[in-house]
């Protein structure tokens, strides 16, 4: 039995589970102009405020925010920090109404992060603010 090449590549992570990764259309009509909150299994432990021309400010909870920007590479949006020559490659996905995104190689056993547009705007406070 022969499968379709889209279907053989929407298929990851487990039986019964297939995933129809989102395009870079797709994820930059989601993305532009929001900040979108990341969590796992409801607790939310980053941000990422997207802007027009591919570009992102980023932070984890308790860390500054970074600048970077985003650029499809395969099935996946990457993004590459300013400060970091390392790029972090994510496949992001629709089910039902959610988006769910996991890191390029991760264990497949491994909980999908939920993506969520913010209800509030992120806080990025400069180094060295009040002295």
């Amino acid at each position: 039995m022969r499968l379709l090449p889209a279907l053989a590549l929407a298929l990851i992570g487990g039986a019964g589970h297939a995933q129809t990764f989102m395009t870079a259309d797709e994820y930059e009509a989601f993305s532009t102009g929001q900040t979108l909150d990341y969590a796992i299994d409801g607790s939310v432990y980053g941000a990422e405020r997207h802007l027009p021309g591919r570009k992102t400010l980023d932070a984890d909870l308790g860390e500054p925010c970074t600048e970077g920007l985003w650029f499809p590479e395969g099935d996946a949006i990457c993004f590459m920090y300013d400060g970091s020559d390392d790029t972090h490659c994510w496949h992001f996905w629709r089910e039902g109404d959610q988006v769910l995104a996991k890191p390029v190689g991760e264990d497949p056993g491994a909980a999908p992060r939920e993506v969520t547009v913010s209800p509030t705007q992120m806080s990025c406070p400069g180094p060295d603010v009040g002295v």
